[in-house]
Formats: C-alpha cells, sequence, structure tokens
C-alpha cells in the first residue's frame, strides 16, 4: 500500500471537504460510462443508458455515484488502513460483481478530472500528486480481492 505524508493527508482532506458526494459522484460515474461505455454492462439494472442524456438523467447513475462516493469518502477516513477496510467491497465486486479490476482505475482517473474541474487553479500540481497518490492505494486496494 501506498504511504502517505502528513502533508499529503492534509492534501486529500482538503480537496475531499469540498467535495459533493451525490453531485460530484454522480458527475464521475456518469464521465465513466460515457468515456467508456464498455462498462455499462456492470449496470444492466439500470435502465437505459444509451446516450449522455439518459445516462446523467438516470437516477440510478446519480444513486450509485453518490455510494461510490460515500465509499471514498469512509477511505479517506481510513488512510492508513485502506486495504484492510476495503477488503469487503473488493472481495465483492471480485466474487459476486466480476468487475474488471481495470475499472477501478478508470474510475478513479475520472474523479480526478472531476476533481480538477470542480476545484480548477487550487487543483495545483502538488494536490494533484497527493490525489493521484491515494487514488493509487484505493484502486490497489480495491483490486486486493482479485489475487
Amino acid at each position: 500500500m501506498v504511504h502517505l505524508s502528513a502533508d499529503e493527508k492534509s492534501a486529500i482532506n482538503a480537496v475531499w471537504s469540498k467535495v459533493n458526494i451525490e453531485n460530484d459522484g454522480h458527475d464521475a460515474l456518469t464521465r465513466l460510462l460515457v468515456v467508456f461505455p464498455w462498462t455499462q454492462r456492470y449496470f444492466s439494472s439500470f435502465g437505459n443508458l444509451s446516450n449522455v442524456a439518459a445516462i446523467s438523467g438516470n437516477a440510478k447513475v446519480r444513486a450509485h455515484g453518490k455510494k461510490v462516493l460515500s465509499a471514498v469518502d469512509e477511505s479517506i477516513h481510513h488512510l492508513d488502513d485502506i486495504k484492510n477496510f476495503l477488503s469487503v467491497l473488493s472481495t465483492k465486486h471480485a466474487e459476486e460483481l466480476h468487475v474488471d479490476p481495470e475499472n477501478f482505475k478508470r474510475l478513479a482517473d475520472v474523479l480526478v478530472i472531476v476533481l480538477a474541474g470542480k476545484l480548477g487553479a487550487a487543483f495545483t500540481p502538488q494536490v494533484q500528486a497527493a490525489w493521484e497518490k491515494f487514488s493509487a492505494g484505493l484502486v490497489a486496494a480495491l483490486s486486493h480481492g482479485y489475487f
């Protein structure tokens, strides 16, 4: 797992304090489903995901985006033990949902884009570096159940 310095933890928490879990989760999941349309196969129960308008207006996409960012929120409260904290969620995605673990990286990448768009100039290279490091730990923890 990654080791985060006190400054990196501070940067992560500062960014996260500006996040709207419901809206930003919706934006991130919408972006994932639009940019990587093959990920839609994991959400067949969500109904119409045929175009950007259908995806962005889908209540189940909004709810799941909130659920995803709620898990990220909880992970931020467990920065020193993300792997253990996410072990049950990792196992569920591996054994029950059969989600390709590459999609965790894709979601982490689109979340960085959402955060950068939201924060603008405040999303400095140093802040992004801390967030990327945290994201790598998050992705590794979620992928752990596959190996």
